[in-house]
C-alpha cells in the first residue's frame, strides 16, 4: 500500500520507519523540505542499526530504504490515479487549525478514496473533521513514541467518520505488526486517560506528606511491580507535559473528582522543574547529581528484632502477617524477650491505623499499620501515626527486616500507598469501561503495551477480586469523605453479580436488539 506521512518530526519519522519496514511505500513530506531529507537519513540510519544488531537482513533494510519517497511538498498531486496514496497520516504539531489546514489542502489534490488519519494525542478527531469539507474520510490513528518499539496504536473514529474507516485503519496497523485498539473520541483517548490513575494519586499522596517521592516510587516498583515509579515517570516524560495532559483530561471530563489534578504541579512547572530535560524535577539530574538521589529513605535502625508482635484482627490478611512475623492473635499477649510490651500490627484495607486504635482501644504508641498488598513483595510498607513511639517504629522495622524484606515507613493514610495507587488505576480504567470508551480487553491490552504495567488494570483488579476491590473503594470513600474514591458502577456491579472485572458490558445498542434480555 502507498501511504503519505505529512510531518517528519520524531513521530513522523517513527511511523515512516515502521511502515516501510512492513513493506509499504512511504511518501515523506513536510513544510520544511530539509526536514524530509533529515528524516530519510534518520530512517536509513535506524535501518542500518537494526542490521548491525541482527534484527533484520541487509537486503530487507535496503528494500525498506528504497520504499521511502521524499516529496517536495506535502500537497504534491499524484502523477497518476495508480500513484495516489491510499492513506495519509498527518503528524504535524499539536494545533487544531494547523491540522485542519493540512487536511483541507490535501483534499484538493488527493482523490476521495484516500483515507485521512491524524496522529493527534490530545485534540478531538471530531473537531478536526468538522473543519473539513468531508469529515467522513478522517479518523484518528494515535501512535506512541518510539513508534517501532511501542507496538500499539489507538484507532479513534470521530462522530462523522465513515463506518468502514476504523476497520481499515485497524487492519493497516495489525498488518504492520502492531496491535490496534478502537477508542471513542474522548479526552486523552485510552492510554493517556488510563495513565492518569497512577500519577494523580501519587501526587495526592505527596500532597498529604504520606512519603517523599523516592519512597512512593519504591513502593510502586517493589509492591505493585511497575517498571518505573510515578515520579520517575513524570521526570522522564516532563512534568510540563504531564501536567498539561492531566489538566486537559480533567477539564474534558467536566472536572471529574476521580481525575482531579494536584495543586503541586503548577508551581513546579513555573519554576522549570520539568524533570530530566531541565536537569531537575522530583530528582536532580546531570553530572553533579548524587547517584542515590532516587534511593528510598533508609528506615530507622537499631531496633529489637526479637520483640514480640501481636496482629490485630482476623482473616487472610492478618494470617499472612502472623505467618511472616510469628505474631500471635492480639492484643493481650506476653511481652517479648526484651521485656517490652508487644508491638501491635494492624493490616489495613482501605482504612487507617488511627481508626483501628480508636475502634479497638489499642495503645497508640505501639500500634502500627502494615499494607497487606506488601506481604508478598520484597518491600513491606509500615504505617505510623503521630502517636506511634520511635522505639516501636525501630523495633517493627527490625522485626520485618529480620523476616527477609526491605521496609519503607510511611505516614498513616487511608489504604496505605500501594492500595491507593492500585485503587486509582483500577477505578480510572473501570470508568473508561463503563463509559464504553473502549472494551475491557482493549483497555488491558493498551495499558500493558502502551504503559508497560505488569497487568492490565481490570485484570489487575480481578487478581485482587471484584468484591475486595469494591470493599476497598467503599472504605476509602468512607474514611476520607473524598468523592475521588467513589466506587465505580463497573466494580460495584461485578462484585454484586459475581462477575470478573474483565467481563464485558451490555452492547451499546442492547435496548434495540430483538433478542435482548
Amino acid at each position: 500500500m502507498r501511504i503519505r506521512i505529512v510531518g517528519t518530526g520524531v513521530m513522523g519519522r517513527g511511523i515512516a520507519q515502521w511502515a516501510a519496514t512492513a513493506g509499504h511505500t512511504v511518501e515523506l513530506a513536510d513544510a520544511r523540505e530539509e526536514s524530509v531529507t533529515e528524516a530519510v537519513q534518520f530512517v536509513a540510519g535506524m535501518l542500518e542499526r537494526a542490521v548491525q544488531k541482527g534484527r533484520m537482513s541487509q537486503g530487507d533494510a535496503d528494500a525498506a530504504r528504497e520504499r521511502l519517497v521524499p516529496l517536495a511538498s506535502p500537497f504534491a498531486a499524484p502523477e497518476g490515479e495508480d500513484s495516489a496514496p491510499a492513506l495519509v497520516v498527518e503528524a504535524v504539531r499539536e494545533d487544531l487549525e494547523t491540522k485542519a489546514a493540512v487536511f483541507t489542502e490535501l483534499a484538493k489534490v488527493l482523490p476521495e478514496t484516500t483515507v485521512f488519519a491524524t496522529n493527534t494525542s490530545s485534540l478531538s478527531v471530531t473537531e478536526i473533521g468538522a473543519r473539513l469539507a468531508d469529515p467522513a474520510r478522517l479518523g484518528g490513528l494515535h501512535f506512541f513514541n518510539p513508534v517501532p518499539l511501542m507496538k500499539i496504536a489507538e484507532v479513534v473514529p470521530g462522530a462523522a467518520t465513515r463506518e468502514d474507516i476504523p476497520g481499515f485503519l485497524a487492519a493497516f496497523v495489525e498488518g504492520c505488526g502492531h496491535r490496534a485498539v478502537t477508542v471513542a473520541d474522548t479526552p486523552g483517548f485510552l492510554v493517556n486517560h488510563a495513565g492518569r490513575g497512577l500519577v494523580t494519586e501519587a501526587l495526592a499522596l505527596l500532597e498529604e506528606s504520606v512519603a517523599p517521592p523516592a519512597d512512593l516510587d519504591a513502593i510502586a516498583r517493589d509492591v505493585l511491580g511497575l517498571r518505573m515509579g510515578p515520579f520517575e515517570l513524570m521526570d522522564l516524560t516532563g512534568l510540563d507535559v504531564t501536567a498539561s495532559v492531566i489538566d486537559t483530561i480533567w477539564r474534558g471530563f467536566r472536572h471529574s473528582d476521580r481525575l482531579r489534578p494536584s495543586y503541586l504541579t503548577a508551581n513546579r512547572v513555573t519554576a522549570g522543574l520539568h524533570g530530566r530535560k531541565t536537569g531537575r524535577g522530583f530528582y536532580p539530574y546531570g553530572p553533579d547529581a548524587p547517584g542515590d538521589a532516587a534511593a528510598p529513605t533508609a528506615p530507622p535502625a537499631g531496633g529489637d528484632a526479637s520483640r514480640a508482635v501481636e496482629v490485630v484482627g482476623g482473616g487472610p490478611d492478618a494470617d499472612a502477617v502472623r505467618g511472616l512475623t510469628g505474631g500471635s492473635s492480639g492484643p493481650g499477649g506476653a511481652a517479648g524477650s526484651s521485656g517490652a510490651e508487644p508491638l501491635l500490627l494492624v493490616p489495613t484495607w482501605g482504612g487507617t491505623v488511627a481508626e483501628a486504635v480508636a475502634e479497638h482501644g489499642l495503645p497508640a504508641a505501639r500500634t502500627l499499620g502494615i499494607d497487606p498488598l506488601s506481604m508478598e513483595a520484597g518491600r513491606r510498607v509500615l504505617a505510623v501515626t503521630p502517636a506511634t513511639g520511635p522505639e516501636a517504629v525501630r523495633d517493627a522495622v527490625a522485626v520485618l527486616t529480620a523476616a527477609g524484606a526491605q521496609v519503607t515507613v510511611v505516614r498513616d493514610t487511608a489504604g496505605s500507598v500501594a492500595q491507593r495507587l492500585l485503587a486509582s488505576i483500577v477505578s480510572v480504567a473501570a470508568s473508561i469501561a463503563e463509559r464504553h470508551i473502549a472494551s475491557p480487553a482493549d483497555i488491558d491490552l493498551a495499558v500493558t503495551t502502551g504503559l508497560g504495567y505488569p497487568h492490565g488494570p481490570l485484570a489487575w483488579g480481578e487478581r485482587v477480586g471484584a468484591a475486595r476491590m469494591f470493599a476497598l473503594q467503599r472504605t476509602l470513600l468512607a474514611t476520607t469523605g473524598d468523592p475521588r474514591y467513589r466506587p465505580t458502577r463497573w466494580v460495584r456491579e461485578r462484585a454484586q453479580l459475581g462477575l470478573p472485572l474483565t467481563a464485558p458490558d451490555l452492547p451499546t445498542d442492547w435496548h434495540t436488539q430483538e433478542n435482548s434480555p
